[in-house]
């Protein structure tokens, strides 16, 4: 039997304030926590999932990025505009996608797509 990948749960490092970045995604984000124990926690909303691991290495953090397709992007855009952390203006870029990119207090930067 030939092995299939199955689905993808990106690992991302919360910073040296887990349970403040665990309550910025649960409190602001719209994230629930599926699992939770000492310093990570599963997350999930809609069919979007993640791992959040306490990880304060600056080199993780600066370099973690995921790209999010989103159905009403207008309407989560506006839903994050008091998320802590700097939201990016929501914009057509010159590869042809609607997209605004959010940068967490960690530094982790989620950006968020129109999809199809």
């Amino acid at each position: 039997m030939k092995p299939t990948l199955a689905s993808v749960t990106p690992l991302l490092p919360s910073g040296p304030d887990f349970e403040g970045e665990l309550r910025i995604y649960t409190e602001h984000m719209g994230f629930s926590i599926v699992w939770q124990m000492e310093g990570m926690a599963g997350i999930q909303r809609d069919g979007v999932a993640f791992n959040l691991q306490r990880n304060d290495t600056r080199e993780w953090l600066e370099n973690s990025s995921m790209s999010i397709g989103v159905k009403g992007l207008d309407a989560l855009y506006a839903e994050y505009q008091n998320v802590p952390g700097r939201v990016g203006p929501l914009e057509m870029k010159f590869w042809g996608r609607r997209e605004f990119h959010l940068i967490m207090t960690s530094g982790v930067c989620l950006q968020f797509y129109e999809a199809p």
